[in-house]
C-alpha cells in the first residue's frame, strides 16, 4: 500500500508545496529569536541545521522542533489531526548530504504529505490516546525514503524501524504543555531520517509493523480502516495558518477580531464542535502559565483577541495579564452538536460578546478558503524571513537544497 505508492508516485501540486515549504522556513526563522529550551553543545557534526553544526539525524531534530515550535505551521484536520511540513525539516537535513535538487525536495515533500495525510483518514489516534505524530513519522520515512533513493524492499525497512521502536503517546498534548510538544514532532521525524539510513545501509525491520501478532493495527490501531488510504495531492487539503495559535482555534481568533459590543464585557460564550472543546478547553486552558499551553486555550486566544483587537507571536507575553486574565473568567465554551457533525468540512464557531453574536464557519487558509502565495509570502515578511529566502523558494526547481539551506542558516 505505502510501497506502492512510492513507487509509482508523480509530482503534483508544485506551488502547493512551494506554500507549504515558505511557510515552514519562516515559522522557523521566527522560532530562533525564542529561548529554545535545549543547545547542541554535546551533539557535533558537520551538517548545518538552523542552530549551528550538527550530525543530520540532530539537525532533522533542531529543524523539525523550529517549525513547530510556535505552533504557527500548516495543519490537516481529519480523523487524525497532522502538521504535515513538520517533517520539512528532515528534508532539509538530508537533502543537504545528499546533495539534492530543489525539484527532488518538493517531490519527497508531496510523497511524505500524501502518506502522512492518507494515514490520518484511516483512524483517530488522538481518542485511543497516541499522538499524531506516529503517522508524521511514517510519512517522514517514505519522504527520506525517496532523497536517498531506497529500493522497495528498503522502504519497507525504513517503515517498519520508524513504526514500531517510536510509538508516541498522546500524553504530549494532555493537560498542561510543554515545550515537547514541539520535541514530539522533531523526534519523529528525527527517527524517520535515522531509520530511513539504517534501512540504506541494510538493516531490516519486523516484517510486520502493522498487522503482525503485536503490530500497530493490533495493538494501537485495530479500526484502522486501510481501505481509505487513497493519496491524491493531499497537499491541497491542508491548511495553513493565519494566526499563531492551534488550528482548531484560528476561526475563534477570527471571529473575536470581528465581533463588536458595546460597554462593558459580561459575558463571552463560544460555541464550537467536540474537537475545539477537547483539546482547546479543559480545566487547565483557564489558567495557561507558558505559551504552549496558552496556544492550546480558546479562553486565553479570544480573550485577548477581543481585547487587543490582533493576535500575534507578541501576545504570549501578555499571558499574565490582570484585564486578559479578568476576562478568560467570564470565557464559557460549550459543543454545538451540528457543528460536530459539521467538522472537518466546516470549523464552525459562534462567538457571543454580551449579546451580539459572530459566526465563522471556515477560516482563513483552510482548503476551502485557502490563502494565496502572495498572502503566505506576506506572512513570512511579517516572520522575518529574509527577501532572498523567498526568492530561492519561488524558484525552486532551478536550485539546491544546500542552497537554501546555506541561506537560511
Amino acid at each position: 500500500m505505502i510501497v506502492g505508492h512510492y513507487s509509482s508516485y508523480s509530482l503534483a501540486g508544485e506551488d502547493e508545496l512551494k506554500m507549504r515549504l515558505l511557510d515552514a522556513l519562516a515559522v522557523a526563522y521566527a522560532a530562533r529569536r525564542e529561548r529554545i529550551p535545549f543547545s547542541l553543545t554535546l551533539i557535533q557534526g558537520d551538517v548545518p541545521s538552523l542552530m549551528g553544526m550538527t550530525s543530520v539525524d540532530s539537525a532533522a531534530f533542531v529543524n523539525t522542533f523550529l517549525i513547530r515550535y510556535l505552533d504557527f505551521n500548516d495543519t490537516f484536520l481529519g480523523l487524525e489531526p497532522l502538521h504535515p511540513s513538520d517533517m520539512i525539516g528532515g528534508l532539509l537535513a538530508l537533502g543537504y548530504v545528499q546533495d539534492s535538487s530543489g525539484e527532488d525536495l518538493l517531490h519527497a515533500m508531496g510523497l511524505g504529505y500524501d502518506v502522512g495525510v492518507s494515514l490520518c483518514k484511516t483512524t483517530s489516534l488522538r481518542k485511543k490516546g497516541f499522538d499524531h505524530v506516529n503517522f508524521l513519522g511514517i510519512g517522514a520515512a517514505v519522504a527520506s525514503g525517496y532523497l536517498l533513493s531506497l529500493s522497495e524492499e528498503q522502504l519497507r525497512n525504513a517503515v517498519s524501524l520508524t513504526v514500531v521502536p517510536h510509538v508516541a503517546l498522546r500524553e504530549t498534548r494532555s493537560g498542561k504543555l510543554t515545550s515537547w510538544k514541539a520535541g514530539a514532532a522533531a523526534e519523529a521525524v528525527r527517527n524517520a531520517v535515522f531509520s530511513s539510513l539504517l534501512a540504506k545501509s541494510g538493516m531490516e525491520g519486523p516484517p510486520l509493523p502493522f498487522q503482525g501478532k503485536y503490530g500497530f493495527t493490533s495493538l494501537v490501531a485495530r479500526d484502522m480502516d486501510l481501505s481509505r488510504f487513497k493519496p491524491n495531492v493531499e497537499v491541497r487539503n491542508t491548511a495553513i495558518k493565519e494566526f499563531p495559535v492551534e488550528y482548531h482555534a484560528q476561526a475563534a481568533v477570527e471571529a473575536s477580531l470581528k465581533a463588536e459590543w458595546s460597554g462593558k464585557i459580561e459575558s463571552v460564550l463560544v460555541e464550537t464542535y467536540e474537537a475545539a472543546v477537547s483539546i482547546l478547553a479543559d480545566e487547565d486552558k483557564w489558567n495557561p502559565e507558558n505559551r504552549e499551553t496558552a496556544d492550546h486555550s480558546l479562553p486565553f486566544t479570544v480573550s485577548y483577541s477581543l481585547l487587543r483587537r490582533d493576535f500575534w507571536l507578541d501576545s504570549y507575553s501578555h499571558i499574565h495579564d490582570r484585564d486578559v486574565r479578568d476576562l478568560m473568567k467570564l470565557v464559557q465554551v460549550r459543543e454545538v452538536k451540528e457543528f460536530s457533525q459539521e467538522y472537518p468540512e466546516k470549523l464552525p464557531v459562534r462567538l457571543t460578546v454580551n449579546s451580539s453574536s459572530v459566526e465563522v464557519d471556515v477560516p482563513k487558509g483552510y482548503p476551502t478558503n485557502p490563502m494565496t502565495m502572495e498572502e503566505v509570502e506576506a506572512k513570512a515578511r511579517r516572520l522575518g524571513l529574509p527577501e532572498k529566502v523567498i526568492s530561492l523558494v519561488r524558484e525552486l526547481e532551478e536550485v539546491k537544497v544546500k542552497d537554501l539551506v546555506r541561506e537560511i542558516t
